[in-house]
């Protein structure tokens, strides 16, 4: 550890540093607070010895503009003898403690290492709090991997903004939990999170459901209704499958985003907006812009701030932690007491290509947290597909899992496997067997982690 000694007595100074030295300390030295401060800012020591009474500028005011300059090595304060109102005056100022002289070399480094012990106990405290904050921060959201830490950071680096974010990747990748953290780190935090699947509304209804409707506008509109854009006033509207809206709505979204007003269907009067637009999408928006399915100026207006969240797979590092998670979540809800995963039951998790990513573990693993019979989960607590992915898969006759989504995805993997193999890895050539675009089958591929 690197000591500044700052004492206008060139003996003292000498002494302190044969004293320290020897006890394994490197050791520069200042002759006045000028000098010291000048010595700090070169040197970067963790600790610092400054006598309290020097000509020029003395200890006191050291210690005031060390701080003010942003200083943060422990200050000891080196007093004579009669002057324990300036040591105290010292410690007020923000110095760790003061050593009285004369002194001896045993009392010097008996306060320099309890100083030292305080020092290092400050920093551990600091990295623990540093990960108690990150791990707050993120929520039920694990971030190991480098993919999945690189989204993370540009969601809480863009919330305290109001420019618009759109989340890509594949169902079940918890878009609406980051859509959740960015809100939740934002100004609006205290106002409404509204969520909205533009894919389970009737398109005629779209409108209405946006914007909202005046009474008698159209067949069954008996009372006036608030839209969602005033549901979520002063909050966050969270537009999930953002790609599945009809081109007649993306013209009236443009609309209201560009102006920042809307007009319930039926009424005459504009209501100003104040919202934040949080989009998803498990679409490549980008392709489906080319082939005319997707405005190219409301996908601009939503991606201003682009964040893809990776497939489960291109991140299994994170599937122990997200794990047991999921099980310490799901036993205290159901009242089961079970101490965790067997290792060869863990082995499978990690070995199984999780078409329906975080979504599709964590139903997995309640699953056989209902099943367990033993003090932990063991491979038969878990279902046929993720024991046995290469014999049938999701496609399994006898599997219980009725979910389209995760079905329709293993299927894609499956066939996009298969003609890359019969293309001996030959993308364009793939392409054209799945009847795909080269961009969209280099996007799936890239999701599903294939090579």
């Amino acid at each position: 550890m690197k000591i500044l000694v700052i004492d206008d007595d060139r003996g003292l100074r000498r002494s302190l540093s044969l004293i320290l030295e020897d006890a394994g300390y490197t050791v520069v030295q200042a002759a006045d607070g000028a000098e010291g401060l000048r010595m700090a800012a070169a040197e970067s020591p963790a600790m610092i010895l400054c006598d309290v009474r020097m000509p020029e500028m003395d200890g006191l005011e050291f210690l005031d503009r060390y701080r003010d300059r942003g200083g943060g090595a422990l200050v000891l304060v080196m007093t004579a003898y009669g002057s324990s109102d300036l040591a105290v005056e010292a410690m007020k100022k923000g110095a760790y403690d003061y050593i009285p002289k004369p002194f001896g070399a045993d009392e010097v480094i008996l306060t320099v290492r309890k100083a030292e012990e305080r020092e290092d106990l400050r920093r551990e405290v600091g990295r623990l709090r540093k990960e108690v904050r990150a791990d707050r921060r993120f929520g039920d959201l694990v971030a190991r991997s480098a993919s999945m830490v690189e989204a993370l950071g540009v969601a809480t680096k863009v919330a305290p903004h109001d420019s618009p974010v759109l989340l890509s990747g594949q169902s079940g990748t918890g878009k609406e939990l980051v859509a959740r953290l960015i809100h939740k780190e934002s100004s609006r935090a205290d106002g409404p999170f509204v969520p909205v699947n533009c894919g389970a509304i009737p398109e005629n209804l779209l409108e209405s459901e946006f914007f909202g409707h005046v009474k008698g506008s159209f067949t069954g509109a008996d009372r006036d209704r608030v839209g969602l854009f005033e549901a979520a006033r002063g909050g966050s509207l969270f537009l999930d499958e953002v790609g599945e809206l009809p081109s007649s709505l993306q013209v009236k979204l443009l609309r209201a985003l560009q102006e920042l007003e809307i007009r319930p269907v039926g009424g005459d009067q504009t209501l100003t907006v104040d919202v934040r637009i949080i989009a998803a999408t498990n679409r490549d928006l980008e392709e489906a812009v080319a082939e005319g399915d997707f405005r190219q100026d409301l996908y601009y207006r939503l991606a201003v701030v682009p964040i893809h969240l990776p497939a489960l797979v291109r991140r299994a590092e994170e599937i122990p932690e997200l794990a047991r998670h999921f099980l310490e979540r799901h036993q205290e809800r159901m009242g089961i007491e079970i101490d965790g995963i067997a290792p060869d039951a863990m082995e499978v998790l990690l070995s199984y290509p999780w078409p329906g990513n975080v979504r599709e573990l964590e139903n997995v693993l309640e699953r056989a947290l209902v099943l367990a019979e033993g003090p932990r989960v063991t491979v038969e607590d878990l279902p046929a597909r993720v024991r046995n992915p290469s014999h049938g898969g999701m496609l399994a006759t006898d599997d219980d899992d009725l979910s389209v989504k995760r079905r329709l995805a293993e299927l894609e993997r499956q066939l996009i496997q298969r003609a890359l193999e019969r293309t001996s890895g030959n993308k364009t050539q793939a392409a054209e067997l799945l009847e795909l675009s080269p961009r969209a089958l280099r996007y799936k591929i890239q999701d599903y982690g294939l090579n």
